[in-house]
């Protein structure tokens, strides 16, 4: 059998010193820029050094410098202002007990989430090209030969950022494709891979659309597809990542889409890797439908299971991650699998279920279990 590779969903957590300089910028306060400068590199070469000695191959910067994988965009994107309207997701209302318990113990991250107000426009690929310099000389100097990089989908973005300002939804997906090309192929054109965070084909079913039939979302969820497919016109195929998500966070997700309804819409976006979640006690079963649907896997595709859960501080055994692993092997063969994290393990800046030092036992146990895999 080939050697499974490892790779994981990107955030990771971030230093106190890293967290603080985010919110320092965050909220308009006083801070040393050329200080900030100086701890973002200083913490991507530590978080690229650590995922090296997880026997992680495929490294990201662990979104070091964003505040989150979505709303980072209005710091990098004119047209945002005032704040968008909160909806918590539909499984935790249904037992408001939970939710009230997660807010009261600071389970629900607290940042600014402005609406669309204007025309979206790219503020210049200036921050972006701190990220991939960071990125690219942390990997030069761990000897790390592929890394990708996360970016926000249209459709992620109109998620959280919702529109006050383009004459419908699909003319705001419209423009967040187009303003977001040059980012998506800024990064590939660094030699990175180009990693697409798409909660919104999956979280967004039980947040922002929860009056619609499930038919009815996933007609919403292509249109979404096809926006980021425009945007990735120009993008090498086999450079893109591409995650769906039904929302990091611990709680019943009784309210979720089954991937079988959403099987389709995730193989025709233009990416040559897939990552989902099969680690979760939710999602955890559905390898069955890659199993099943075998045939309409496009050959091209490389399967990317999340192998490893987010969301708790269970360190899983590397016999289990090697069992997960061998599911997705079974269907498709090693040089198309693999094996990555459920979801990322730092999503929002200064926020994360897992303990930091878990988070990389986890990847250790990830690494592991390729390793008995392959």
């Amino acid at each position: 059998m080939s050697r499974i590779r490892t790779t994981h969903v990107g955030s990771l957590p971030r230093t106190q010193e890293v967290v603080d300089f985010i919110f320092a910028r965050e909220r308009a306060e006083p801070y040393d820029a050329a200080a900030f400068d100086a701890a973002m590199t200083k913490a991507v070469d530590e978080t690229v050094a650590k995922q090296v000695k997880a026997g992680i191959e495929i490294v990201s910067d662990g979104e070091t410098s964003k505040i989150s994988y979505a709303t980072y965009v209005k710091d990098r994107y004119t047209g945002f202002d005032g704040d968008s309207p909160r909806n918590a997701p539909a499984d935790l209302k249904l037992f408001p007990s939970f939710l009230k318990r997660l807010a009261a113990d600071g389970g629900t991250p607290k940042y600014a989430r402005p609406m669309c107000v204007g025309e979206v426009r790219s503020k210049g690929q200036g921050e972006l090209q701190k990220d991939i310099d960071n990125l690219k000389s942390a990997m030069e100097a761990h000897g790390v030969e592929r890394g990708f990089m996360n970016a926000a989908s249209p459709g992620v973005i109109s998620l959280f950022l919702q529109n006050d300002y383009y004459p419908s939804r699909e003319a705001y997906l419209a423009a967040l494709a187009d303003a977001m090309k040059e980012e998506y192929e800024t990064i590939v054109a660094a030699g990175l891979d180009l990693q697409l965070d798409c909660p919104d084909l999956a979280l967004s079913r039980h947040m922002l659309f929860t009056d619609l039939s499930d038919e009815e979302f996933v007609r919403v969820a292509g249109a979404h597809v096809e926006a980021l497919n425009h945007a990735l016109q120009d993008v090498p195929e086999d450079r893109v990542r591409v995650h769906i998500c039904w929302g990091n966070y611990e709680g019943p997700h009784v309210c979720d889409i089954p991937m079988a309804k959403m099987f389709d819409t995730l193989m025709s976006a233009k990416a040559r890797y897939v990552l989902f979640e099969t680690s979760n006690p939710r999602h955890g079963h559905e390898w069955t439908v890659f199993r099943d649907r075998a045939t309409d896997i496009p050959e091209d595709k490389v399967l990317v299971p999340g192998v490893v859960d987010t969301t708790t501080n269970f360190v899983e055994h590397p016999d289990l991650v090697a069992q997960r692993i061998a599911r997705f092997v079974d269907i498709v063969g090693a040089d198309r699998v693999v094996a990555g994290s459920d979801c990322g393990f730092g999503t929002f800046a200064g926020f994360g279920a897992v303990d930091p030092d878990i988070a990389y036992a986890k990847l250790e146990a990830l690494a592991e279990g390729a390793a008995r895999a392959g």
